[in-house]
């Protein structure tokens, strides 16, 4: 981890405190190289072996006759083997370092009384030494893994005067002395790497280049914290609502270091009777012994099981080591279960998390910016969608976003909310617009009377929905409520402790918290795509007493319709670079990371414009 410190603070206090590792390419390509390296057993011969002294001679043995000659014995004429050790583990005291060699490359030294081991470390890297005027010079970050490795060699009895490392993309064995210098500089950086284990985290690079190759980059977000961290006024609460701009911090605008997508899928199985098994890490689902589909772990974000379909041990193992989690849902659509792996091991977030949830100041705090950014997306989509969106409702949504700001207790803000959340959804019919099936317009009177479900919307009902409408709306929520939980878990939240919902049994209240801002964006653009488009129409769904529910292939078409959302990119309105809602969803998750830990001003919701 030594390397990581001397290339970024950051990146070490990230991988070593708090547990955290992406893979990259360059990861990836450097495990591939050691795999050869890797191989080996790690047993390194004895630093010194004392040499067997000759027994004295007794008065029944004579002392051996001495032979003169100018030539020395054969032995001194056969240069000393050289022995590769492969895989070597070791670790020093003094300096409070294990380090694992990729090889060690040793040879005797002989003495009157020891047979002491010369030995000289060997690290092989992908890329190539510094170009120019430096040329065939080490970089830092080799300097160090590669010093290291000499001075626990020296402190365990071996004799080392030097390592070597080994650039593939140059083929260059390149040389580095272990000098007074080297090791006094060595240590001077352990010291502070001591420090910044036991401090905050430290602040990120201002615009390096470094960032750029970063596997952490997407986790770190280097420049959005740091311009974050400098807004001195609260940024997207006072909004010239003419504009079509979102408020900007000053300063030069954030490279986008993430991807604007994520090359996985998640897999939906909503079939009951299905069998979900794995072979050779590709997901194998049956129907009774005909092989429905076979999809690769690698190419699945997460596996989400609707009803009765049954997975195997080996297939939820599998997926627990690729850390893809399974989700469960109930027939309906209720989410009430997630299993995952143990990858994340970060404690510190979870630990501040639960701190300030017993902190009403910042519950307050938190959960008006949940609802100002909700009431502000249900306003926008209104006014988008709307056939002729009302003014009066208009302004009273604006009123109500600004009043939640100034919201004075969680009861207040449950009141606000609720008068708001009414104001829309008397108004959510008018942003649909699928044409009544009327007499006149291709269906007849007999048939009008038989039919059994429209999409005209009232007003919000559940457990059960008793509309299509609402059914979707149901089941859209309850979708969010997964992916927000898992973008949660992901970050290294505990899901179930909200700041604004509060803890109920089963219930991923800060799941709950995150989807706030993301429900007209995401869950009601998703139901009125599928109206709207007629991607799902009124034989799609079924009534059994009052309740109504989709069909199994309404629902197949539903999950479309939200991963098409969920994959759709736009333009973040601070950081103005294009991301998926998806990648919306996580980057969310970690600025409210970032607000809890202190390392920016204040949790910003994401609103649209």
């Amino acid at each position: 981890m030594m390397n990581e410190f001397v290339y970024c603070q950051r990146l070490f206090y990230y991988e070593f405190v708090e547990g955290v590792f992406v893979e990259s390419v360059d990861t990836l390509r450097g495990a591939a190289i050691h795999q050869r390296v890797d191989s080996g057993n790690g047993a390194l011969p004895a630093a010194k072996k004392k040499s067997k002294p000759e027994k004295p001679p007794t008065e029944d043995q004579p002392a051996p006759t001495v032979v003169a000659s100018s030539k020395e014995p054969e032995a001194q004429d056969i240069e000393p083997e050289t022995i590769h050790s492969r895989s070597v583990q070791m670790g020093s005291e003094r300096l409070g370092i294990v380090a694992k060699m990729d090889l060690v490359e040793s040879k005797t030294e002989q003495t009157d009384l020891f047979t002491a081991l010369e030995v000289c470390p060997v690290d092989y890297k992908a890329g190539a030494p510094k170009e120019g005027e430096e040329a065939n010079e080490l970089w830092d970050t080799d300097k160090m893994q590669l010093g290291l490795q000499a001075l626990i060699l020296r402190d365990n009895g071996y004799t080392c005067n030097e390592g070597v490392i080994y650039y593939r993309a140059t083929k260059q064995r390149v040389r580095l002395p272990l000098t007074p210098e080297l090791e006094r500089w060595i240590l001077e950086n352990i010291a502070d790497a001591k420090r910044v284990i036991a401090a905050p985290i430290p602040a990120p690079l201002m615009h390096s280049p470094k960032c750029v190759r970063c596997s952490l980059a997407p986790v770190c977000l280097p420049d959005e914290t740091r311009m974050l961290a400098q807004a001195s006024a609260k940024l997207a609460v006072s909004v010239d609502e003419k504009s079509s701009e979102s408020p900007q911090p000053s300063g030069e605008a954030p490279r986008r270091l993430i991807a604007a997508r994520d090359d996985t899928r998640p897999l939906y199985l909503n079939t009951p009777g299905y069998r979900v098994g794995c072979k050779d890490e590709v997901l194998v689902v049956k129907d009774k012994d005909r092989v429905i589909e076979e999809v690769r772990m690698r190419d699945v974000s997460h596996v989400a099981l609707f009803g009765n379909i049954q997975i195997s041990t080996q297939a939820i193992q599998s997926l627990c080591e690729q850390e893809v989690p399974v989700t469960y849902f109930s027939m309906g659509g209720w989410f009430y279960g997630i299993t995952r792996g143990h990858a994340l091991k970060n404690v510190f977030l979870r630990m501040e998390q639960f701190r300030l949830a017993r902190e009403e100041a910042t519950c307050l705090s938190l959960s008006r910016q949940f609802v100002h950014g909700k009431i502000r997306n249900h306003r926008t989509l209104l006014m988008r969608n709307h056939l002729e969106p009302p003014e009066g409702i208009i302004g009273k949504l604006k009123r109500a976003s600004e009043d939640a700001l100034g919201a004075n207790s969680i009861e207040e803000l449950l009141g606000i909310e609720g008068a708001a959340a009414s104001q829309y959804f008397q108004q959510f019919g008018g942003m649909v617009k699928v044409e009544d099936d009327l007499p006149g317009l291709g269906l007849s009177v007999e048939n009008a009377q038989q039919r059994v479900f429209n999409f005209n919307f009232n007003h919000r009902n559940r457990r059960p929905p008793t509309d299509p409408v609402n059914a979707m709306l149901s089941l859209a929520y309850s979708m969010l409520a997964k992916d927000c939980t898992l973008a949660a878990l992901a970050v290294g939240f505990d899901p179930y402790l909200g700041f604004y919902h509060q803890p109920r049994f089963g219930r991923p209240a800060l799941g709950l918290d995150l989807m706030e801002e993301f429900r007209p964006l995401i869950a009601e653009s998703t139901v009125l795509s599928c109206i709207n488009n007629r991607v799902v129409t009124e034989k799609d769904f079924v009534k059994a007493g009052q309740a109504v529910n989709l069909t199994a292939p309404g629902r197949k078409r539903f999950f479309q319709t939200y991963e098409q959302r969920m994959s759709s990119l736009i333009t973040h309105p601070l950081f103005d670079y294009k991301v998926s809602y998806r990648r919306a969803l996580e980057l969310q998750a970690r600025l409210l990371a970032k607000a809890l830990t202190g390392e920016i001003v204040e949790y910003i919701p994401l609103m649209t414009r």
